[in-house]
């Protein structure tokens, strides 16, 4: 059957849109050879990069989610004054230039900064090292977690946390019991995006935390130092990886919903 025009020409601009997509990612892995690519697999630095990277996003997300899911919730399901300014604000990171998410952080968290120079005498610094990668991370990816929760507690039907309230369940108990498992799906993959993004971070952990270095950080010093052919494999090695665990959690999730 002969598809319509409307259905046509929605094929051939999601096709392009596909290629833009997909062409730099398949020039970059057919340009290079897989002995390259598992040369630098068996880099140390590149190990211990690639370690550092997907922790460090981990660590990050989960200490958002604390702070983060709370957030999404009273955006979604309570109104109050200035809701809409706080919501601008959580949005604020995605659009800023992340090279002055940098700096801002480093006027905040640095060792001479609004925090860091209270937190400095007692150990706890935040620059060239893994407490600055975590800080760069959460600020410029927390807004998907929160926004993706937010709309995800805001599809649900109000009448059911009403419904458990009536029934004598308390707040703490109808979000937990009620509310979040319903929301689940929705915070996973805000969880999931927040991730994402962290591990793709450079400019603003860049200028706070240099080292130790992020895959990221080590594709850009290859590049800069190198050339071309130096930071191509790692820049592969990260699509291959990063590919496949987005298969891998996509597989999982779809499974969890057809349980």
């Amino acid at each position: 059957m002969k598809p319509s025009p409307f259905v046509a020409f929605m094929g051939a601009a999601s096709s392009l849109l596909l290629i833009f997509v997909l062409l730099p990612l398949a020039a970059a892995l057919f340009s290079t050879t897989p002995g390259s690519i598992f040369q630098s697999f068996g880099d140390p630095e590149v190990g211990r990069s690639l370690a550092l990277t997907f922790s460090a996003s981990a660590l990050a997300t989960g200490l958002t989610v604390l702070c983060g899911v709370p957030m999404a919730y009273l955006l979604a399901r309570v109104r109050f004054m200035g809701k809409r300014v706080i919501e601008s604000i959580i949005d604020l990171p995605i659009v800023l230039p992340h090279t002055a998410s940098g700096i801002a952080l480093l006027l905040v968290f640095g060792r001479q900064g609004i925090l860091g120079k209270f937190l400095a005498p007692v150990g706890l610094t935040f620059t060239d090292n893994l407490g600055g990668i975590v800080v760069a991370m959460a600020f410029v990816s927390l807004p998907y977690l929160v926004n993706l929760s937010r709309e995800s507690f805001a599809l649900l039907d109000p009448e059911l946390e009403r419904a458990a309230l009536v029934d004598g369940a308390s707040p703490w108990q109808a979000f937990w019991h009620v509310i979040f498992p319903q929301a689940w799906n929705g915070v996973t993959s805000g969880i999931l995006m927040m991730w994402a993004r962290g591990i793709s971070e450079f400019g603003a952990v860049v200028i706070l935390a240099y080292n130790p270095k992020i895959i990221p950080v080590l594709v850009f010093e290859r590049f800069t130092g190198f050339g071309l052919n130096a930071a191509q494999p790692i820049a592969v090695l990260m699509i291959v990886v990063v590919f496949g665990v987005f298969i891998l959690l996509r597989f999982l999730m779809q499974a969890r919903k057809e349980e």
